[in-house]
Order: structure tokens, then sequence, then C-alpha cells
């Protein structure tokens, strides 16, 4: 157990953000060569117990950004202004740890992400976007 403290995440009784990862035809395959897909996500399962829900879905349509994964704010972020924020490249496990604690201190509308996020945050196309909200609820 580490000794460091933790930021504290949302207050008790918040609903959490969710982290939507995608795993389609691109993401979580070999088409993203070099990357234990499974160990990332099960990585992001056991760090955000507690923190927040973690959903895997077939494609999120932004394949040329494989791994994509969205956080959509609590209902707490959204109150306070927080948007879901669409992440791509995510395939260094250093990310996955800057992503796993800005959500545990609170996520979109409630912490600042790590400045290290900018390269990796995208805007997906209106259709995109409309597209994931339908059949995915991100």
């Amino acid at each position: 157990m580490s000794r460091r403290s933790r930021k504290p995440g949302p207050p008790a009784g918040a609903a959490r953000p969710t982290v939507t990862v995608c795993r389609g035809c691109c993401c979580g395959t070999p088409k993203v060569p070099g990357l234990d897909h499974a160990a990332q996500l099960g990585e992001l399962r056991t760090a955000l117990t507690g923190s927040a829900s973690v959903r895997v879905v077939n494609c999120l349509d932004a394949c040329e950004r494989a791994n994509v994964l969205v956080v959509q704010p609590s209902a707490e972020g959204r109150r306070a202004g927080g948007r879901p924020v669409w992440l791509g490249l995510v395939n260094d496990p250093d990310v996955t740890a800057d992503i796993t604690a800005w959500i545990e201190a609170g996520g979109p509308g409630l912490a600042d992400p790590p400045g290290v996020l900018d390269l990796y945050a995208f805007t997906p196309s209106r259709r995109v976007r409309e597209a994931a909200e339908r059949e995915h609820g991100t």
C-alpha cells in the first residue's frame, strides 16, 4: 500500500464519472502493437474501483485515434460545467495513470486534468459524437 496521501475523489453519494473504453475494430487489437490491451483495461478497472464506472463498447468510430476512451463527468461534475472528454492514442501506461489520477480527483468539471492529457484530447466530429451518444450514452 502506498504511503502517499491521495486526493479525495467525488463526495460520497454523488454519481461517479464513467469511462467508456473502445475495444472495437482498431482499439484493443493488434492494430495497436506493443500494448497489452487486457492489462490496460484491467488497470483502469482496478485503479478506478470506487471512483468511476468503466465500461467497454465495441466501437466509438474514431479508429484513426486508437485506443480511444471517453471520460464522462459525474452528475456533480456536469452541474459544475464538465462535459465528456474524448481521449485518443491512449497507448502508454503513463497516460493511463494520468487519466486515473484525474478521475480519482473528481474528473471533468471538478478537477483540472494533468496538462499532458491535452496531447490526447480531441473533439470528434459531430456525426461521431451524436452516434456515440445515441448508441452508447457517451
